[in-house]
């Protein structure tokens, strides 16, 4: 009997981004692009590419999760719009961006890909951003 795969963060996933946390399902990252609050949900599973590749269940704790990250950064950002995408054309792995959006930003209305060169985060605002969507996201009861 053979050991099934370990999951593992794509490589350009891990260049790309900040980890925050796990979820029951997901990996929670922020991207390194200060032009928009911009989460990636990655479930932890191994050679899954596509929604469509999670089981049932998989599926429902991916929406949930989706929603519990949007619901965060909504409330953290006050942002017009929530952007949500599984689009995959450049990383292969299963990731879904989760986007929050204000009129008049640097690609407002369209979509943000190629919009405008990645600027780096401020340390400062990206910790209070990662410790805001983290009690947003995480915060438990104690002793559960």
């Amino acid at each position: 009997m053979s050991t099934p795969e370990p999951w593992s963060l794509h490589p350009q996933l891990a260049r790309d981004t900040i980890a925050i946390g796990d979820l029951a399902l997901s990996r929670v990252l922020v991207v390194n692009d200060a032009n928009w609050p911009w989460l990636l949900l990655v479930p932890r599973r191994p050679g899954v590419g596509e929604i469509i590749d999670l089981d049932e269940v998989e599926r429902a704790q991916l929406m949930t999760e989706i929603t519990r990250a949007g619901r965060a950064l909504k409330e953290v950002t006050a942002c017009d719009k929530l952007n949500v995408a599984a689009l995959g054309n450049v990383v292969p792995q299963l990731h879904v961006h989760v986007i929050a959006r204000r009129a008049g930003d640097a690609g407002w209305p369209k979509p943000i890909w190629g919009a405008a060169p990645p600027l780096p985060h401020d340390p400062r605002e990206l910790d209070r951003f990662i410790a805001a969507i983290r009690r947003k996201v995480w915060v438990a009861a104690e002793g559960s």
